[in-house]
């Protein structure tokens, strides 16, 4: 936002530096971006002169050769010029020999097509004043030959460009920058002279002009008011105020859209005119657009609006897109007589969400997005009343037609000064406290003794200052304007605290440390993800939960439920652009939907994928589901679970993304946990345009549950006796998996050993479908491990044990053991 100095100092005494200007506004805690200074430079050898003669150049149509008198500064020059005005009779900028022109463009005795020339007469464009070039600039009112141009030129200005940060839109005004350096400088702040008052309107409403006004939208704008202007004159505004918008890049347009822009720079309140003769109906309407309805805006552009935004309307056509940017043919023009000068109060979502869907901004809609002040919305529409009186002429014609009311505000923070310094870690007096505070506009409204820390102050808020609604804020404001340079040189004291890191920390890092020593890349994509996507991995429902209200863009609308789709992707921009990457892999946050209720997990996953265009002398074995298997267990065990000793499911159709007979999902999220592994479903990967296969495999956490399971873990001495290994073949149905077998047979073996011994792993071995089976039935060979901590086993007591195991798998279960 550009900020100009002379336009501050209309309302605080500034004598200090641009310099300590700067370093002001950056303590306040806003960022200086850039200073500009406009007008004329300090230029040396440029004088006031008059053209006496003008003759043409006798070796050029278009030149000419003039007599110019610059009095005492050189008496009379012989000058060629190119300038269609250089008529006798002007006085004129000279820039004599010696002169140095901005640019560094150094003025010199030169021969000019055969013609000497001493010196040359200037444009504005060339003294930096203007942008105008056509022609010498003719200074008005006679000045005396010889002055220095200085003198003579009116006054450039310092314009800051600020950055405002988003707590801040009070700031978004010059009214409000000059409140911030007033309590800085220490210096009063002089408001503008608001002289208007509703008893000075006609007393007689024009209802010829506008009768109603309806508000339909009563949630996006809460407030609205329309005040009628009669006899108004549209012209040029005065050079002042010319002078101050054009200093802030503004162009001035014409008195009363001048003196809008001039309000909301000055207020931060954004105004409208309307012509009243273009209000169909005689009537406006504050309502939502009808879905496909068009308006031009200001810029010429046709706008195709929506049921979400907000209009201001006539009986038969929209004329506004509220609080973003006025229609076309409903704006003030030189044959204007009569106004209707609206002032209203909009919801800033609904502006925001209007702006962000038309990539239509504006200086009104940039203040509405971050919020203006409602309670200041009378004084700023009876400024802009005042000035338009003054400039255009004209009469308040009835009273002000107000829809909606402001809320009264009062908001109070109690505080002491001992809280304040306590929480500065130093000690500012107690009248500096005040001061600063009541600098500030933060009225000390009450006080009650207490018996330490200083008198309870009751501090007043003003309803600009939406920002501060705790005691700690009041300590930043009082830091602020005290001074942050001002706080002591000491020696930092603080205990040094023992401590592990965060339990999330802690599994990314060892998970990335196992996967990174497997070969695999680490990727990082971003947690928003498109609709699309998410309707290929996950159900309705949770595409649905997991959509957010007011996305910034389109293909990022949605919380991501797997880290897959994200490496996916990855996959195939390094395919598409010819690297050989194929082993990928991510640590982030998804949210996860199970029965309506959305869970955050921390997670990783990861992608391996086939290269058919692998050109390597030695083929590797080929990637399978065991493959992901055993690296989905690896993960699993970082956050405390054993994935070898869940049961496995085969993925449905509901497990969207995986390909059916090829992939497993383990765990639920009512145990705080899931894994989902296997070939990904490969009309997806065709789809995606990748080449050949991808196995992929997502371990997912809660967090709570992850710091419940990272306990560390203990030595457990080893036995340093034999074993004892029998192997087992079970025939059983095909469907049955052989993780729940090993489950059972483990079990059982557990149990007949006791306390004796123990059973010590229990591995498949051998899988067996064909002859010498039934149809439909496969075998599963077993091998167990048994040993002793204390002893070496014996052959006997093994065999009991081991007989114990098969009595049981004949009675309990519909497993038959294979001879």
């Amino acid at each position: 936002m550009k900020i100009s100095l002379k336009w501050l100092k209309s309302y605080v005494q500034l004598d200090a530096s641009v310099d300590e200007i700067c370093r002001a506004i950056t303590f306040l805690g806003f960022e200086v971006e850039q200073v500009i200074r406009t007008g004329a430079p300090q230029l040396e050898n440029v004088f006031v002169g008059e053209i006496l003669t003008r003759a043409k150049h006798p070796n050029a149509d278009k030149l000419s050769v003039c007599t110019v008198d610059v009095g005492s500064a050189g008496g009379v020059k012989t000058i060629v010029c190119g300038a269609p005005n250089c008529d006798a009779g002007n006085r004129v900028p000279v820039a004599l020999p010696g002169a140095v022109l901005p640019g560094d463009f150094t003025i010199k005795q030169a021969k000019v097509r055969g013609q000497l020339s001493d010196g040359m007469m200037c444009s504005a464009k060339e003294l930096t004043i203007s942008d105008e070039a056509a022609g010498l600039l003719v200074l008005s009112g006679s000045p005396a030959l010889g002055t220095p141009i200085n003198a003579v030129l009116p006054a450039g200005d310092v314009v800051f460009d600020i950055e405002v940060t988003p707590n801040r839109p009070d700031c978004l005004s010059h009214l409000g920058i000059a409140r911030e350096l007033s309590a800085w400088f220490k210096q009063d702040l002089n408001y503008p002279e608001v002289t208007f008052t509703p008893n000075a309107a006609d007393p007689a409403p024009r209802e010829d002009l506008l009768k109603s006004v309806r508000v339909e939208a009563e949630h996006d704008c809460p407030l609205y008011t329309a005040t009628v202007i009669t006899g108004v004159k549209i012209g040029p505004s005065p050079s002042w105020m010319q002078e101050r918008l054009k200093a802030v890049g503004l162009r001035p347009i014409n008195n009363v859209v001048d003196i809008s822009n001039f309000v909301l720079l000055e207020y931060g309140q954004p105004t409208h005119a309307f012509d009243a003769k273009k209000i169909g109906g005689q009537e406006i309407i504050v309502r939502h657009a009808i879905d496909g309805e068009k308006i031009v805006t200001l810029d010429g552009k046709e706008r195709v609006l929506n049921s979400h935004m907000l209009v201001i309307a006539d009986a038969t056509k929209p004329l506004v897109v509220a609080g973003v940017m006025g229609g076309e043919n409903s704006g003030v023009d030189d044959s204007t007589t009569d106004l209707v000068l609206e002032s209203a109060y909009f919801r800033r979502q609904s502006i925001r969400t209007t702006s962000r869907k038309l990539v239509l901004s504006s200086d009104s809609s940039y203040r509405y997005e971050r919020g203006v002040d409602p309670h200041s919305l009378e004084e700023a529409t009876h400024r802009a009343l005042d000035l338009i009186l003054e400039i255009a002429g004209g009469k308040v014609a009835g009273q002000t037609l107000r829809i909606g009311a402001d809320v009264p505000w009062q908001r109070e923070i109690l505080v002491t000064p001992g809280f304040i310094n306590e929480k500065i870690g130093f000690e500012i007096p107690e009248a500096d406290i005040r001061a600063a505070l009541e600098s500030l506009e933060l009225s000390i409204v009450r006080e009650e003794p207490t018996p330490e820390r200083g008198p309870a102050m009751t501090v007043s808020i003003p309803s600009w200052r939406d920002d501060l609604d705790r005691p700690i804020d009041l300590v930043e404001e009082v830091l602020r304007v005290y001074g942050t340079e001002r706080i002591p040189v000491s020696v930092v004291q603080a205990p040094g605290l023992v401590g592990d890191d965060d339990p999330i920390v802690l599994f990314n890092r060892k998970v990335t440390d196992q996967l990174v020593g497997q070969r695999f890349h680490e990727c990082v994509n971003y947690t928003l993800r498109p609709q699309k996507e998410l309707q290929a991995w996950a159900s309705p429902t949770a595409v649905a939960e997991l959509a957010l209200a007011n996305p910034f863009v389109e293909d990022q609308s949605h919380l991501r439920s797997s880290l897959i789709p994200g490496l996916l992707e990855t996959l195939k921009l390094n395919q598409s652009r010819g690297v050989s990457v194929s082993r990928l892999f991510e640590t982030g946050r998804v949210f996860v939907e199970r029965d309506g209720a959305n869970f955050e997990c921390v997670a990783v996953a990861f992608v391996i994928a086939e290269n058919p265009a692998d050109r390597s002398w030695l083929k590797r074995e080929a990637t399978d589901f065991y493959a992901a298997k055993s690296l989905a267990t690896l993960l699993a065990s970082a956050a405390g679970v054993d994935l070898s000793r869940q049961q496995l499911q085969p993925v449905t159709q509901a497990h969207r993304g995986w390909q059916e007979g090829q992939a497993a999902v383990a765990g639920e999220m009512q145990n705080g946990w899931f894994a989902a592994l296997g070939l990904v479903d490969l009309a997806m990967v065709k789809s995606l345009g990748l080449e050949g296969k991808v196995h992929a495999g997502v371990f997912a956490i809660l967090p709570e549950k992850l710091a419940a399971g990272g306990a560390h873990r203990r030595y457990q001495p080893f036995s340093l006796f034999p074993a004892a290994l029998r192997d087992i073949a079970l025939v059983v149905d095909q469907t049955v998996l052989a993780s729940e077998v090993q489950k059972t047979l483990a079990k059982l073996a557990r149990a007949a050993t006791g306390n004796a011994f123990s059973l010590e792993t229990i591995e498949v071995f051998d899988v067996y479908q064909g002859t010498g089976l039934a149809e439909g039935k496969k075998s599963l060979g077993f091998s167990l491990v048994f040993r002793s901590s204390e002893r070496t086993l014996t052959d006997d007591e093994v065999n009991v044990a081991f007989q114990k195991v098969q009595d049981e798998l004949a009675k309990t279960t519909p497993y038959q053991i294979r001879k």
